[in-house]
């Protein structure tokens, strides 16, 4: 594996971690093993691996859900905890509350930050034409489609102005054609706002088509077994992070390489 040297600026390091859960009456079991990585501030990460490899772990830790048994994780040059207000966390279900209308679900982070609820409607109602959401403010969830319940759920994480998102698995939910129309909408309103995003999938196409980078993680106990640049490693094709990358014979060439790599890590 070739590991991007750290840089003083990194947004997101995770060095050397090890995660280990006790068990009564068995061995403990490991689920993460000297695992490394490293994200630019701005980059758009990916972290794919087979099931129960420890990606969502990570994230944890990366949101202070969880401690390490040993290694470092830090975000902008501090340890990773609760409540630092370093990171929004987006995880697979959209988790909106169906007694609140739309507007009201997408403030729920600022406010709990103890912002006004004048001040946060004030804060989400501009970008609701931006996430495709406009006219659908005063809507309850159970009215909105798969795809927009889960463009409310980002609205309501990046709204809260953190500076690295954490997404695990955010249109594993979804049919195939929602989740292709959302990816290519992500992929458009990340070009816009540049966020440093940490992505888990078990996706493949997902992951070529969003990322800059894609971290390649071992079967249990989770390791970085590899590090691909995907501009690098795309052959130069050019890409554009839309539907003519999405179908281009450069992005399903580095698919079927990920593919190769992903079964050989396998146990």
């Amino acid at each position: 594996m070739t590991e991007r040297p750290a840089q003083p600026a990194d947004a997101v390091t995770v060095k050397d971690v090890v995660k280990t859960y006790p068990r009564r009456g068995q061995e403990p079991l490991t689920v993460l093993d000297g695992t490394t990585l490293r994200v630019g501030p701005g980059e758009f990460a990916a972290v794919i691996g087979p099931s129960g490899c420890g990606k969502s772990t990570l994230l944890n830790m990366l949101a202070g859900l969880e401690n390490v048994t040993s290694g470092r994780v830090l975000v902008q040059g501090e340890i990773a905890a609760a409540g630092r207000s370093r990171v929004a966390y987006m995880p697979q279900k959209d988790l909106l509350f169906p007694w609140r209308r739309v507007r009201d679900n997408t403030t729920l982070g600022l406010e709990i930050q103890g912002m006004s609820k004048r001040q946060a409607r004030l804060s989400v109602d501009p970008l609701f034409g931006e996430f495709g959401l406009d006219g659908f403010q005063n809507a309850y969830p159970a009215e909105l489609s798969g795809g927009m319940r889960q463009r409310a759920a980002l609205l309501r994480t990046v709204v809260q102005g953190h500076p690295v998102l954490l997404l695990d698995e955010p249109f594993g939910a979804l049919d195939s054609l929602t989740r292709t129309e959302m990816q290519l909408w992500l992929a458009e309103v990340w070009r816009q706002h540049q966020w440093t995003v940490v992505l888990v999938t078990h996706d493949i196409r997902e992951a070529v088509f969003l990322a800059d980078t894609v971290f390649v993680m071992s079967a249990r106990p989770g390791r970085i077994t590899q590090r691909v640049d995907v501009a690098a490693e795309s052959g130069g094709a050019s890409r554009s992070r839309d539907a003519s990358w999405y179908g281009s014979p450069a992005m399903a060439s580095l698919e079927a390489r990920m593919l190769s790599v992903l079964e050989s890590g396998r146990v």
